[in-house]
């Protein structure tokens, strides 16, 4: 039996580092090898996810991200879905069997200290400033007209 999900994420603690004081430098690397930055994004709000092929919770969230990511107006909202999968060929393997349109990135350095964490699924929500307004440890079901609501509430009009 799977444990109750919550409806909304959970504010992050109100805590200004120097990771989330200014937009935060992360650099990625796409489906195809190409290298990006999430500063790319500045000024969108940022549905930052971490997982891994190999996490039954990860896989088990993903349709609920794939649900909203359909649902968002991508031109305030955009998802950064970051795999730690040792090998970036089976995690694109995997997206492409599912048929999953959501962005997809590798990381290409360590993440920030604000970014770290001990569990998968770990999500951050970034406002459009780039700070860390969420913060949610394992699986959660995002495909809700709630979340969809605080994530373009987030973004500036």
């Amino acid at each position: 039996m799977q444990p109750a999900l919550p409806a909304v994420p959970t504010p992050a603690p109100a805590v200004a580092t120097a990771a989330t004081a200014a937009y935060p430098d992360v650099p990625l690397l796409t489906l195809d090898g190409q290298p990006t930055n999430l500063q790319a994004l500045r000024g969108k709000t940022v549905f930052f996810n971490i997982w891994a092929t190999w996490c039954p919770p990860c896989v088990a969230e993903l349709p609920g991200i794939q649900a909203l990511y359909e649902k968002v107006d991508k031109q305030k909202v955009a998802f950064v879905l970051v795999s730690f999968d040792r090998n970036p060929k089976k995690a694109q393997a995997f997206i492409r069997r599912k048929g999953y349109t959501v962005p997809v990135f590798f990381p290409a350095a360590p993440l920030p200290p604000a970014f770290d964490s001990q569990a998968i699924p770990t999500t951050l929500i970034l406002g459009p400033d780039g700070r860390i307004v969420t913060r949610h440890e394992g699986m959660a079901d995002y495909d809700s007209p709630k979340v969809k609501a605080y994530l373009e509430g987030l973004a500036q009009p």
